[in-house]
């Protein structure tokens, strides 16, 4: 099974019975920062609900799923079985909620929170999650040229390039993916 994941912030509103649901589809490195910033800016808004699921270095994912006032299991909840449903990795959703004055009973509620963060979904750009990891790789100074030129072709960035007596050293950064690929034609 693949996992899915997204480089850039999606947003996406949606009224129910005149209650606003915002709802902001974001990657997992900035979430706190943009729900500190969304409480800020949305000051006078009933609830910021929140959901997320990031992987971890050993492949285990971790879920969360925050009602912020709203009765349990009607809002954090539905919110993530849309990340779950999506198949999404290091995303979360925050919802923020204006409320409109008609109580939408915890059907409305579920209906409502998941469905704003689905339009979030349908409006991402979705990318292939791949883990990022970084490989040491030794070269003598002949081969570095074509090492170079390799590098570029399997989509990986030098991180750091040492030169010593016996050749250079690069650290690279990439795609496990990739990386193994490349150590596979070079060790």
């Amino acid at each position: 099974m693949k996992f899915l994941t997204l480089e850039k912030t999606f947003k996406a509103e949606l009224e129910e019975k005149k209650s606003r649901f915002i709802a902001h589809l974001v990657p997992i490195y900035l979430f706190d920062d943009l729900l500190v910033e969304l409480r800020q800016e949305h000051k006078k808004a009933s609830h910021h609900v929140t959901a997320f699921r990031k992987i971890s270095e050993t492949n285990q994912i971790n879920e969360s799923a925050k009602d912020d006032g709203e009765p349990a299991g009607t809002s954090g909840m539905p919110v993530l079985k849309t990340l779950i449903g999506a198949n999404l990795i290091n995303t979360g959703v925050i919802v923020t909620r204006y409320f409109g004055g008609t109580k939408l009973g915890t059907g409305g509620l579920a209906r409502a929170y998941a469905g704003a963060a689905s339009l979030a979904i349908e409006q991402a750009n979705l990318v292939e999650w791949q883990r990022i990891i970084q490989y040491e790789f030794k070269a003598s100074f002949a081969q570095s040229s074509e090492i170079e030129r390799q590098i570029k072709l399997y989509h990986l960035s030098v991180l750091d390039r040492q030169f010593v007596e016996e050749g250079v050293v690069f650290m690279l950064e990439g795609a496990e993916d990739n990386i193994e690929l490349f150590k596979e034609v070079y060790n």
